[in-house]
């Protein structure tokens, strides 16, 4: 093809060329525009071809698509064209790059057409671009030589820290910036080599870059995509998208600005006389301030001077106006204006200056400048900057004075920060923090580098590791890159708010103190030499010892004496100080395999050879066996009582210790009964065990005398009688002295629920005392109460079949006809099938990938907070008969008791589905005629059903009476699918127990029989115990105490203001202390009667139940103890709270926490609480409870520790009320490898339908985002049960705290694109532009890299959003912010589950996820979106989802409401708690009456 001349575009029409270029416009749009301005320019042979391609787009020969496609190629050649010959011209003219002369007119004409170069080229074919765009690249880079460029290796020697902003430090000058500077003219041919070098450098990389290019395209290409798509083209300098509308060219330096050495030689400066040696006379570089300044690559293009360029040898230039260092005015006069600066070797910050605003500082190989001012069009770029350093300075001080903080309190922190006056920006929101994490994390580590090596470093606590993940920070970058450390001489103090140190008592101090000190020690050493100290792949790791730092000092290869054996303080491994922190907190909600410990039923024993006697005679004769009272052992006289040890096989087992039950002797030989102890050690107290203590347990067996070793001593340690006033008084640990042969023991232990309580009673009668075992006695009445039992058969109906019965007992029980029973819910059907609902997937098929490039991360079809696998309720049926089958000779079976049932259905098991239960109470049923016979032994428990017309109060009153109550007022006809009136016989239930008709009227009918038991219990007042709530928050726990009428709470104690007024608002008549809990037991254990503010403090024997939940902060990880984690826990919370029970001695403690409050620290937390417990004396015991089976829609597990005072009856834990998702409901807990559970004996059935999100709050006025009216009105009627309850009985038309947050203009963009089905989260956000309410735009995400786990989409997209998603380092250039899609998202998703849940919704028929303190949807718990508004959950619907009334009060502003919401306690799991409580002291209250009528009676008789 011959040569053509150049298209001559005249200046404007190029002008018109660059605009397009950033304008966002759709490629239709472009083409026609380009179209326009350059039609009358082009060749002719081009205009004809325009000129047909127009005609076939008429005769629709060809599409639209292709004509604009085909124009578009067109242009991109004669444009191209245009360009090429331009840039020859410019090199003929040796011009640099177009900035020499500060001709505006080339450098802009040159930057434009490259910039439509590349983007045509990348049209035409996407390797190309590649390849030719660095060709040419290289071609011109290697001509334009830069005059006064002495290139110094730049390194980041000089890389900011924030800890210069701590203190006013001077700059620290890089060491390795070994300038060579003379004056400007020699200063040329020196430069010359190293410039080639330098080209030469880059020519190689540039070169391996392209062969390396085809390789990796021709890899992907074997995959089976369809048309692969490219990424639009970046800047090879400054990494910017060239069709971004973002980038800006800098536009040109005033024709009166100077050169880098002239400039630093006018007299305005006045530094320097231009003496002959040039500047070699001065050590330090001169320094000037900067201002009206613009930073841009070599192609002119504006860039921020802080992405990690620098650092990557790419030349970054400044223009600026230069002053001298002593002036503090921005303005231009009386400075100099400068051109091209640089380029820039290093950028440094220093101190905050005056506290606020930090100093940022370039240094090119002449001079050191600082920043004042940026020009206009540089300004957006550099607030970032400021943006990021002010970020940091408030992370890092947030985070020292609150080590605890999560990731949501910290956006708090953020959110509420009003930056300081004359920064570029107005307010910080979530979207600055993610965008600045990496130099964040990168100055919080430097903070910790600079700590002491004991300190806790502020990088692993929970907010940082939140922050690391969700961003996707490489730790370690910066640390590897710098070569000397930078000094930290200040930092900020302390802020000591938090608790003091622990205030113990005697007792509670030694058992934490000494006798736990050796165990840790002895870890310490344990665990030295397996210690991991890096994760080898970090470039921390991989660097080598600096030879500075105090450890190096002491390595032997540094010469030192090698004691220490410390790792190199720039070497300590980021990645495994924070990995470790996780490893510590994960243990996750499914349940961990157990393999359970055989326990002592298999005592492999040893025989030993000895001498047996019998002392007197036998004292009783059964059969062969002949009974003694004595026997003779190797020359020891055992009598029935004593006690002995038996060896083990094993001889690393101690000894087995039993007492003789009973000595006998038969075919078998000389024998006695062994009822076992279990040592203190065996139990789930462990090493943390007195080791002298023992436990009974019911396990014995018969065995041969000569097993017995010897006679030892346990003795029974009885409480005292003034047990209640001895609190704080024990002085010595031990109890008793260590002969070797001594033990003693308080309690009974049970091994399956880890129970210890007081020994039962026995009694035994005269004849049995030398064979009674009470052991055999207890597992003998348990099989009793296993084995159903009939008694009362009703002679008047008599069958051949069949024996009917008025009565039968089954697992403590007693049943009559017409009581109501619960079954499992495979026991049997109903003749409705239900409409069940479908398991539907609700992934869609045909999802447009490039609208919604993230749909394809939803593969699972688990929802998280969904109902779908929520099991169903009890069966319900009432007994119409009790029967047993006749066997072939006529007698009854009774073996085999049957029971013959009336079926109820509930509301969801009619035709009308599960739609019908929304609207009825739980307890409602109906009736049925349907019949069904059960074996007896499926029964779960007794229930009262009774006819809501029959009853004598409201169907209200009644049904709070307890929660075993259900009534009906229809029966149900599966036939006709109709509701109709109940038969008679079923009305008033008279027929119980005397056969059908017997009974008239309703003398001793059901209803009547049931008031006469709960009369009974009306005699029995149960006091309220005065209770003392510590750690009380705003009350949860309390509310539901006083809901189960248990207590009344007379002392609080709350640390925090706002959560203390809420307590005071809601419980008028409790003392409140705001105040430290450790100063107030020292007030009273030193004998004070008031604190500083005259408030009365309880004294001892004041206090007769105590509840609370301690902070768990410091040492809540997994991993075993170590000195530093110990230390914490002896001065935690914790141990305060056991010396408060330890002073007071309450009839009944409770410490409730999080789940995992079992697992910490190996269970060595929950073993020591517990240990204090039994040393103090108390019955204990702990379990794990789900909030959401006692009627809260929400998942929340929760630690319960329970104690009870000697006399007192422990309480056992509460059966669930309500069904829940099995997947929240695994409650065991594994300790020392054996499993325990707690005492629940009907697993995860509940006697009501699980309460969903529905059900908690769809009667709420509908609110928009931001909504903060404190009190509106219901605008409606409540429409389920659960509403109806939290409503409550007082009439309140007012609507309190129905507020919820205001979020970013960002975030609430991205909410009301979340879609409304189950399971939407971030993951369905479409990846488009759209504009924010704040009128800003968002941008589209760019995918622009490979992605090795997830390929490319179906149509061909690239699915990476950086570099790593390839497998290569993050490259911080890659970084994208403003998008609807967040960009950290994709970014991180592979390694963290598709981050699901981001951004949820809550389900209408699903429950929430445990309630959190601040709902933040891409907090830890990110499913806060409220089912169909735009918006976050608000105060009043977390308060629901906790199940606090509705008349409940909260205080503060909206982020102090939340979290007093989210840190209680559910009040109806607390409820159901007090309510076994309050069974415990009936029970008890009814024995002390029942032998106190004894005592009378034997009185009288007396008498």
């Amino acid at each position: 093809m011959p040569s053509r001349t150049s298209l001559s575009l005249p200046e404007d029409v190029r002008k018109r060329l660059q605009v397009l270029g950033e304008d966002g416009s759709s490629d239709e749009d472009h083409v026609k525009e380009k179209l326009k301005l350059v039609q009358d320019f082009l060749h002719v042979d081009a205009q004809d071809q325009l000129t047909s391609l127009e005609d076939q787009m008429k005769k629709s020969e060809i599409s639209m698509e292709v004509y604009i496609s085909k124009v578009k190629a067109l242009l991109g050649k004669e444009l191209h064209l245009e360009n090429g010959s331009h840039t020859d011209e410019v090199e003929q003219n040796g011009k640099a790059n177009g900035f020499t002369n500060g001709s505006q007119k080339d450098e802009n004409s040159e930057d434009v057409t490259m910039n439509v170069k590349d983007e045509e080229e990348a049209v035409k074919s996407p390797t190309a671009s590649k390849r030719k765009g660095g060709q040419k690249r290289k071609a011109n880079s290697d001509t334009k030589k830069s005059p006064a460029s002495s290139r110094v290796t730049r390194n980041a020697g000089k890389q900011p820290t924030i800890m210069s902003m701590f203190s006013k430090v001077q700059k620290r000058k890089s060491e390795d910036l070994n300038v060579e500077a003379t004056n400007g003219q020699n200063e040329v041919t020196n430069e010359e080599d190293d410039v080639e070098e330098v080209q030469e450098e880059k020519r190689l990389k540039v070169e391996s870059d392209e062969k390396a290019a085809p390789g990796k395209s021709a890899s992907e290409i074997t995959k089976p995509v369809s048309t692969a798509k490219t990424p639009p083209p970046k800047c090879t300098d400054c990494k910017q998208y060239l069709d971004d509308s973002d980038l800006k060219f800098f536009q040109g330096d005033p024709d009166t600005a100077l050169d880098e050495p002239e400039m630093l030689t006018d007299e305005r400066l006045s530094l320097f006389d231009s003496n002959e040696d040039g500047f070699e006379s001065y050590d330090d570089l001169p320094q000037h301030k900067i201002t009206n300044f613009s930073v841009y690559d070599k192609r002119g293009h504006l860039c921020p001077f802080d992405s990690g360029l620098i650092e990557k040898n790419i030349e970054l230039y400044f223009s600026c106006v230069v002053k001298p260092i002593y002036d503090d005015n921005p303005c231009l006069d009386g400075g100099v204006p400068a051109k091209k600066l640089g380029p820039i070797n290093a950028w440094w910050i220093t101190g905050f200056d005056g506290g606020e605003k930090a100093l940022i500082g370039f240094t090119t190989a002449f001079a050191d400048y600082i920043l004042m001012q940026s020009s206009e069009e540089y300004a957006p770029i550099f607030a970032v900057m400021q943006e990021k350093i002010y970020m940091s300075k408030i992370v890092v001080e947030f985070l020292q004075k609150n080590p605890d903080a999560s990731y949501e309190d910290l956006l708090n922190k953020i959110e509420t920060t009003v930056p300081p006056a004359g920064l570029n920006f107005n307010c910080f929101t979530e979207d600055t923090l993610l965008r600045h994490a990496q130099f964040v994390v990168e100055q919080v580590e430097s903070y910790d580098e600079a700590g002491d090596q004991d300190e806790q470093p502020i990088i692993v606590t929970p907010c940082m590791r939140d922050l690391i993940k969700l961003a996707g920070v490489t730790l370690g970058k910066r640390r590897a890159a710098r070569r000397q450390a930078i000094r930290h001489p200040t930092k900020i103090e302390k802020d000591n708010k938090g608790p003091t140190k622990a205030t113990t008592t005697t007792l509670v101090y030694q058992i934490f103190d000494t006798f736990f000190s050796d165990q840790i020690e002895q870890n310490d050493k344990d665990s030295g030499a397996i210690k991991r100290q890096r994760c080898g792949v970090c470039e921390v790791c991989q660097s080598p010892d600096c030879g500075k730092c105090p450890a190096c000092k002491d390595m032997i290869k540094f010469g030192g004496s090698g004691k220490s054996r410390q790792a190199c303080k720039q070497r300590r491994c980021p990645n495994l100080a924070v990995k470790e922190a996780e490893d510590d907190e994960n243990v996750e909600e499914e349940d961990v395999p157990v393999k359970p410990k055989k326990v002592s039923n298999a005592k492999r024993k040893k025989q030993t050879q000895c001498k047996l006697t019998w002392i007197g005679e036998n004292v009783q004769t059964e059969g062969k066996k002949r009974y003694y009272r004595k026997v003779s052992v190797n020359d020891e006289e055992l009598e029935v009582g004593d006690c002995v040890s038996v060896s083990s096989e094993d001889p690393t087992m101690p000894l087995y210790l039993a007492k003789i039950a009973s000595l006998w002797e038969d075919n078998n030989g000389k024998m006695f009964h062994a009822h076992w102890f279990l040592r203190g050690t065996n139990t789930v107290l462990g090493e943390s065990s007195d080791p002298l203590e023992l436990v009974l347990v019911d396990e014995c067996e018969d065995m041969q005398l000569n097993y017995v070793q010897g006679k030892v001593n346990v003795m029974y340690k009885a409480p005292s009688d003034n047990w209640f006033m001895e609190g704080g008084m024990d002085k010595e640990i031990k109890v008793i002295e260590d002969d070797g042969k001594s033990f003693f023991y308080q309690f009974w232990y049970d091994t399956d629920y880890a129970r210890f309580e007081t020994p039962p009673k026995t009694t035994q009668s005269e004849d049995s005392k030398f064979k009674f075992c009470c052991s055999c006695a207890r597992v003998k009445e348990r099989e009793e109460q296993e084995t159903p039992r009939v008694f009362e058969p009703l002679l008047d109906k008599d069958y051949d079949s069949k024996a009917l019965y008025a009565l039968a007992s089954f697992r403590g029980d007693q049943f009559k006809v017409g009581n109501g029973v619960y079954l499992r819910p495979d026991c049997f059907n109903f003749s409705v099938k239900p409409a069940s609902p479908v398991k539907r997937s609700h992934r869609k098929e045909d999802v447009d990938e490039d609208v919604y490039p993230e749909y394809y991360r939803k593969s699972s079809d688990y929802i998280k907070g969904s109902n779908q696998d929520a099991p169903e309720p009890f069966r319900i049926g009432r007994i119409k008969e009790i029967l047993c089958h006749r066997r072939s000779n006529g007698k009854p079976d009774t073996s085999q008791v049957k029971l013959r049932l009336y079926k109820f259905y509930r509301p969801e098991n009619t035709h009308k589905g599960v739609k019908a239960s929304y609207h009825t109470d739980v307890n409602q049923l109906y009736w049925s005629d349907e019949e069904v016979t059960v074996s007896m032994t499926e029964v779960l428990g007794r229930c009262q059903v009774e006819y809501a017309e029959d009853l004598n109060e409201s169907v209200q009153d009644y049904s709070s009476g307890g929660p075993d109550r259900f009534y009906f007022l229809e029966a149900y006809n599966a036939k006709s699918k109709g509701f109709e009136d109940p038969p008679n016989h079923v009305r008033s239930a008279v027929n119980k127990g005397k056969g059908k008709g017997k009974g008239k009227g309703k003398g001793k009918g059901k209803a009547a029989q049931e008031q006469q038991d709960s009369q009974n219990e009306q005699t029995l007042k149960v006091p309220k115990y005065r209770t003392l709530d510590v750690f009380s928050g705003c009350g949860g726990l309390s509310e539901g105490f006083h809901q189960a009428g248990m207590n009344e709470t007379l002392w609080a104690i709350e640390m925090w203001e706002p959560a203390a007024q809420a307590f005071r608002l809601n419980n008028p008549g409790t003392t409140v202390f705001t105040e430290d809990c450790n100063v107030l037991l020292k007030l009273v254990m030193s004998g004070e009667k008031t604190n500083s503010l005259g408030q009365k403090l309880p004294q001892k024997g004041d206090v007769e139940m105590m509840c609370g939940g301690p902070p768990c902060q410091g040492f809540s990880g997994m991993n075993r103890f170590n000195s530093r984690t110990y230390s914490k826990f002896k001065n935690s919370l914790v141990v305060s709270y056991l010396s408060y029970c330890d002073y007071y001695r309450p009839k009944f403690f409770l410490l409730e926490n999080v789940r995992n409050f079992v697992s910490f620290k190996s269970s060595m937390v929950l073993k020591l609480t517990l240990r204090c417990l039994v040393r103090m004396g108390y019955q204990c015991t702990f379990g794990v409870l789900q909030a959401g089976q006692y009627g809260v829609a929400q998942t929340r597990r929760r630690a319960i520790i329970l104690a009870a005072a000697p006399g007192e009856k422990l309480p056992r834990y509460p059966e669930p009320l309500h069904v829940f998702a099995p997947r929240a409901c695994s409650l065991s807990v594994a300790v020392d490898e054996k499993k325990y559970v707690s005492n629940v004996t009907r697993g995860n059935g509940g006697i009501y339908r699980t309460i969903t999100v529905r059900d908690t709050m769809s009667d709420l006025p509908e609110i928009r985002n931001g909504a903060a009216s404190l009190e509106i009105s219901y605008n409606g009627e409540p429409q389920s049960w659960f509403q109806r309850q939290i409503r409550g009985t007082q009439y309140q038309p007012i609507l309190r705290d129905h507020i919820c947050k205001d979020m970013s203009a960002l975030v609430e963009g991205r909410m009301r694109r979340i879609p409304l089905a189950p399971g939407s989260d971030w993951r369905d956000l479409p990846n488009i532009e759209v504009r924010l309410r704040d009128g800003t735009m968002t941008k589209k995400l760019r995918f622009s890299h490979a992605d090795k786990k997830n390929g490319r989409s179906g149509t061909g997209a690239l699915r990476g959003v950086c570099t790593c998603s390839a497998g290569n380092p993050c490259d911080p250039a890659d970084r994208q912010f403003n998008t609807l899609v967040p960009w950290c998202l994709p970014h991180t998703g592979n390694r963290h589950n598709h981050w699901a849940g981001l951004y949820g919704r809550l389900e209408w028929d699903g429950f929430f996820s445990t309630t959190v303190t601040n709902p933040e949807p891409m907090g830890k718990q990110g499913r806060v979106l409220h089912p169909e508004q735009h918006r976050v959950v608000s105060v009043r619907e977390c308060a629901r989802s906790q199940g606090f009334p509705d008349t409940y009060r909260f205080f503060g502003n909206i982020l102090d409401k939340h979290r007093q919401v989210g840190n209680a306690v559910p009040p109806p799991l607390s409820r159901a708690i007090g309510l076994e409580l309050k069974k415990c002291v009936m029970q008890r209250l009814k024995e002390e009456q029942e032998s106190e009528t004894v005592k009378q009676e034997k009185m009288e008789v007396t008498d």
